[in-house]
């Protein structure tokens, strides 16, 4: 059973922060930041595997709620994104939600998203693979036009219902009548306080049941049969690609060292260093956007 933690609680395991010093240790060698070297990697690759984090959504504009000033009101999404929470106040939480769904309206792909989108139907003709596997759960890649998506924490347009456990995408805007202009995410907003019969409610005959977002909450356990599918495009990958994430949510900032371990090019693109870099063959320092369009574009030695 592997759980979604943060790098604080990651450390409280005794075998994974084993795991993580010995791989740190092994490997100090700086990181190449050579884009033409990167493109005959790139060119030789027939399994190509891109993870994505929030620092590729943040450059649409989607608010990512981390670091500094990543509060909606007064909460971080650590708060908020728990089941304990969802228990406590499913009210508070479906404003949150509703209030990122509402957000989404206004946000378009950007050109990270859309390089990586035309690499895949383009590499796709000449008998190439390549799969996005993200954190992110705005669907943007989606509305991009890529179609190898492993969504590993769950989508925003989707429920599930806390009765019957039925799963179903869900693009109402409002998601329910209650929470229309609600979710204001100023400080100064009050909290709308909504009766939970008057929340999200499950639709399927006979149920009823209280539904909350389909998304994987801090603490709980990740899609088996998603994880599966993951580490097996992970394990017969040939280049990877580690787009817009800070590698401080686990177990997906294991999966670029893993892959690293066994020889395989990782190209890390992002506006900072992470605790993963250096364990990494390539590092390409700003926006994604800046870089994917190059460094996915079409090579030289592919057909016309």
């Amino acid at each position: 059973m592997i759980r979604l933690l943060t790098s604080r609680s990651l450390f409280n395991s005794p075998v994974i922060t084993s795991s993580i010093i010995k791989m740190t240790a092994k490997d100090m060698k700086a990181p190449s930041s050579s884009m033409p070297q990167f493109r005959e990697d790139f060119a030789k690759a027939k399994h190509i595997v891109v993870l994505t984090g929030a620092g590729v959504s943040a450059e649409s504009g989607v608010p990512t709620f981390r670091g500094a000033g990543g509060y909606w009101r007064k909460w971080q999404a650590q708060q908020l994104a728990t089941p304990e929470a969802f228990e406590d106040n499913p009210s508070l939480v479906w404003e949150f939600y509703h209030y990122r769904r509402e957000v989404m309206g206004t946000k378009d792909p950007n050109k990270a998203h859309i390089a990586i989108s035309e690499c895949e139907k383009r590499l796709k003709s000449q008998g190439r693979r390549v799969v996005v596997i993200t954190q992110n759960i705005d669907e943007l890649h989606k509305r991009a036009g890529s179609e190898n998506i492993l969504e590993l924490h769950g989508s925003l347009f989707k429920t599930r219902c806390t009765k019957c456990e039925e799963v179903i995408e869900n693009r109402l805007s409002p998601i329910c009548p209650a929470l229309a202009d609600k979710g204001e995410p100023d400080p100064k907003a009050k909290d709308a306080k909504i009766p939970v019969d008057q929340l999200p409610r499950c639709k399927k005959a006979g149920c009823g049941g209280l539904l909350r977002p389909h998304v994987v909450w801090f603490g709980e356990s990740l899609d088996p049969a998603v994880m599966d599918s993951a580490e097996n495009e992970l394990d017969h990958c040939d280049l990877c690609l580690v787009v817009g994430t800070s590698s401080v949510v686990y177990p997906a900032a294991m999966f670029a060292p893993k892959v690293a371990s066994r020889g395989v090019p990782v190209a890390e693109f992002n506006p900072e260093k992470t605790d993963v870099t250096n364990s990494l063959g390539y590092h390409f320092h700003g926006p994604a956007g800046s870089f994917l369009p190059e460094a996915l574009a079409r090579h030289p030695s592919e057909p016309e």
